[in-house]
Formats: C-alpha cells, structure tokens, sequence
C-alpha cells in the first residue's frame, strides 16, 4: 500500500513537472514570437521614417552637369517633403530619382530600398495611384522579383489602360516570365500609344529574342535617334547595339558603339565592359584588364567583377581569379540572403551566380541555384538555356536535353545559347543537330566567351 501511494505521488509529480514544462516552453515560444514581432514591426518604423537621398558618385560620373544638377533636385524635393510629408508629386519624383540613380551607380540594394519607401508612402496615401503602382513594379523588376512586378504592372494597367510606360513593364515582366507572346502583345499596344526609345528598345529585344538580328538591330538604332545623346537611356541603348553587333561577329561597328557612348557620356562603365570584350576578342588582356577595373570602380556591379577574374585566368593569373571570382560570389550569396530577409531591399541572384559557379566548376551549386531560378519562371529561356549547360557540366544529358530544347523554343540565334546547344545535342548523340546548332553558333564569328568558342571548335572537329 506504502509503495502504490509512493508510485501515485511520483507518478503525479511527473505530470506535474511536464506540465510546468509544457508552460515554460510555451512562455518560451511566446516571448520569442513576441520579440521577432518587435524587431520586426520597430524595422518596418525604421523603413517607414527613413530619409533617403542620393550618395556621392565616383569617378567621372562625379564631375558631370547632370549629377550637380541631380542633387540639386533631390535637395530640393526632400525639404518639400519635409514641409509636406503628402506631397505625392514630390514623392514620385523622388523614386523616379532613385530608379535612375540606381542604373547609373549599380547600387541597387540601396536605391531599390530609398524608391519602395518612397513609392510605399504614395501608395500609403492612395492605394490606386497609378504612378506609384507602376513604379513599384519597376523596382520589383529591378529586384527580379518579376512575378511581383507582373502582379503590380497589370494592377496598374488596369487603373490607366492608354499610358506607354506601364505597358513597358508589362513586356519586361513578361519577357522574364518567359510569356512571350503576351511580351510582344504588350509591345505592339506600347508602340501604338507612343513610339519612342523605350518602346523600340523593347521592340528590338523581342525582335532579338525570336532570332531576328537584322530586325533588332534596326529597332535598336531606332531607339538610339530617338534618345537625346549623353542621356543614359541613350546610351544604354547604343551598348545593346554594341552588342548585337558583337552577336553577328562585326566587332568594329561594336568598337564603334561603345566608343561613341563613352564620348556621349564619359566614364559610362557598361560601354567600358563593351571595349573590354573587344580586346579580349584580340587577345589584348591588360586594355581588356583596364577597362573592366575601371567599370568595376565606377557602379557596384558583381557581373564586373566575374570578368575581371575571368580576365585574370584567360591572361594566365589563376590565384587572382580565384580570389576576384570568390569576392564576386561573396556578394552575390549576401544579397541573396537579403532577397530572404527583405523583400524591399532583395534582389534575386541565382542565375547569375549559377553562371558563376559553373566557371568554377562547382556544378552541383550551379544546378542548385539555377534550378531555385527555374522554379520562379521555368518558362524564360535564358534560365533554361543556364540549367541546361549547369546540367550538362554536372553529365546529367537528359535533363540537359530537357532544357536545351526549352530553350529554344523561340528560335533565338544568339550565339552562346546556339553553342552551348551544338555541344549538349552532341553529348546526347545527335550529331546532325549537334552539327546544325554548332555552325550556326559560330558562322559569323561571334564574340563569345573564349573558353566556349574553343569548346565550340573541338566539338566541330568531333562531327
């Protein structure tokens, strides 16, 4: 009897302490929830007072009329802001400031954060302002996040049927989303409105996108007479003519582009990274060294980085590469990350870094990230064509395969995507297409990455 009431009273005792257990885990999880709930809302305060305004230039991007002009305004629009914080043309402006800024710097982390803020606090007053939706889904582009950005544009779209602009986002969007045909619906309804440099840029890439270079680039000259010089649309525009020219294998009229930019607009580092390919295309590594250090010191963008590394290797400094290509995938996982914990300040990066992990042969990361792209829009061919090759590197032939031909659908002629079909459909077998894709690739001497065209060349001799 002694020993059944001992085992009742350490049986109760038991149950006893499981349940104070059960309480201070539940307290436990309820201080925690509650404390993410604070940080939380006291970084949303954060955002919501934060004041952006625009950092200094660097280089020659600093000694230019429209960068003390730009100031200026933004000075200006601020302490408008500050007397009326429900000014929402000022407000707008602002963004428009910071989108533009952002193309012209390469800091996108943090002109994406000031332009949502200050297109947040429109919205925040007019849910249905046209202006602030469409420059929300710019942004959301600008982040890739392009399924958001898709959302926002057609809910703006909806507001203001007959403006140009948003019809502009909606064929980037689609473009992304690998919607093509809404892209070039979207595109026509653009040109109808208003012919000018955006819609023709849009018009040529489409053009490009479907294997018409002789189209692209007509439409993209186009959009080059349509700009005012020195603009940095403009000149945006003559380096994708640079590079349309440097698809159909006529480097000196790409010279010529990149050069023509660089005098319209000094020390414009994306015609930099133009005159850099051209030397490498010579084999004239230290000009190619020089110009892409330069573009690498002017805007913050990783892509400059990769190819000073890959500069670094072709020219024989393989320790270098490694430790350039390592600080460029470095910064690429960071905002990776942040496109996790912010979507405001986010940017998608895994194609590129994909991209980046194949040059470093680590194929199984490369399948990794271009796969988390794949699953956000498996329909764009650039992404297909990047897990095809991640595939392909990795010996997987048949989801290579897989992916090639998805690829392809919309029988782009672009050179490197050709290539990297020839040698995929020559490891499945298919010589006859292996052969087609391969010349293809290759017939008007293209300036591609020289590591594929030499892979290119041995696959050849293997037909």
């Amino acid at each position: 009897m002694i020993l059944l009431n001992f085992a009742k009273k350490s049986s109760k005792q038991m149950i006893m302490k499981k349940k104070l257990l059960c309480i201070i885990l539940v307290a436990l999880f309820i201080g925690a929830a509650g404390f993410v709930v604070i940080k939380y809302k006291a970084r949303e305060k954060k955002k919501e007072t934060a004041v952006y305004t625009l950092l200094e230039r660097k280089g020659e991007q600093a000694q230019t009329e429209e960068w003390i002009r730009n100031k200026k305004t933004v000075n200006n629009l601020l302490a408008m802001i500050d007397h009326n914080p429900y000014d929402k043309k000022s407000l707008i402006s602002l963004a428009n400031f910071m989108i533009m800024e952002a193309r012209a710097t390469g800091n996108y982390n943090y002109y994406d954060a000031a332009a949502m803020k200050y297109v947040n606090d429109v919205l925040t007053i007019e849910p249905d302002n046209f202006e602030a939706l469409s420059l929300k889904a710019l942004v959301q582009l600008s982040q890739h996040h392009f399924s958001d950005g898709l959302a926002t544009a057609e809910k703006a779209r909806t507001i203001n049927p007959y403006n140009s602009f948003v019809y502009g986002i909606l064929v980037d969007a689609n473009v992304e989303m690998g919607h093509y045909d809404s892209a070039v619906a979207a595109a026509d309804k653009m040109m109808g409105i208003r012919p000018d440099l955006r819609s023709f840029a849009r018009a040529s890439y489409l053009r490009e996108i479907h294997g018409d270079f002789p189209g692209a680039i007509e439409g993209m000259q186009k959009a080059i007479d349509a700009g005012a010089p020195g603009d940095e649309s403009t000149e945006w525009s003559r380096v994708q003519l640079g590079q349309l020219y440097e698809n159909v294998g006529d480097l000196k009229r790409a010279a010529f582009q990149y050069a023509f930019a660089i005098n319209e607009r000094p020390g414009y580092p994306y015609a930099l990274a133009g005159l850099a390919r051209i030397a490498i295309a010579s084999k004239e590594y230290d000009k190619a060294l020089a110009f892409y250090l330069k573009a690498d010191s002017l805007v913050n963008d990783f892509t400059f980085k990769e190819a000073v590394a890959d500069v670094y290797r072709l020219s024989g400094k393989p320790e270098a590469a490694k430790a350039i290509s390592a600080k460029a995938l470095e910064g690429m996982e960071e905002r990776a990350k942040a496109a996790i914990s912010d979507e405001n300040i986010g940017h998608y990066a895994d194609k590129e870094m994909a991209e980046a992990y194949i040059k470093k042969s680590l194929y199984g990361k490369a399948v990794e990230h271009a796969l988390a792209e794949y699953n956000r829009r498996p329909e764009n061919i650039d992404v297909n064509e990047t897990l095809a090759w991640a595939y392909s590197k990795q010996g997987d032939v048949a989801k290579a395969m897989q992916h090639i031909k998805a690829a392809l659908k919309t029988n782009s002629r672009h050179p490197r995507l050709l290539c990297r079909a020839g040698i995929i459909f020559l490891n499945a077998g298919d010589k006859v297409q292996a052969k087609k894709y391969l010349n293809d690739g290759l017939g008007n001497n293209p300036n591609i990455f020289p590591d594929l065209k030499k892979e290119s060349v041995a696959a050849i001799n293997q037909l």
